[in-house]
């Protein structure tokens, strides 16, 4: 089964936030065609990389109501993904995510 969502992914840091868009796929936990916004990535490195970063997160959404999750970042290769626990987690939340009825309107 390929199941590939497409996802925020934010590295926060000190003062500011790194915000990209990308793909997870929830077969594997990796995340890729990382497209970062006002950040250009071959100028100032990898944001985990940083001297201020601190942690990166994503977020899966759907009909107006999110799912975050923590994300991994292998600093040695650039690569993001999500833990195997974290994934099974996200696998349910998702699950519900998609299968709720949208909030009604106002």
């Amino acid at each position: 089964m390929d199941l590939q969502l497409p996802i925020v992914v934010v590295d926060e840091m000190a003062d500011t936030v790194v915000k990209a868009t990308a793909t997870l796929d929830l077969a594997s936990g990796e995340i890729r065609d990382l497209r970062y916004e006002d950040y250009d990535l071959e100028r100032q490195g990898l944001p985990a990389l940083q001297a201020d970063y601190e942690f990166t997160c994503g977020t899966l959404s759907n009909a107006g109501r999110d799912v975050e999750f923590r994300v991994e970042v292998d600093a040695m290769s650039g690569k993001y993904s999500v833990t195997a626990s974290e994934l099974l987690e996200l696998k349910g939340r998702a699950a519900k995510l998609f299968t709720q009825q949208p909030p009604p309107r106002k």
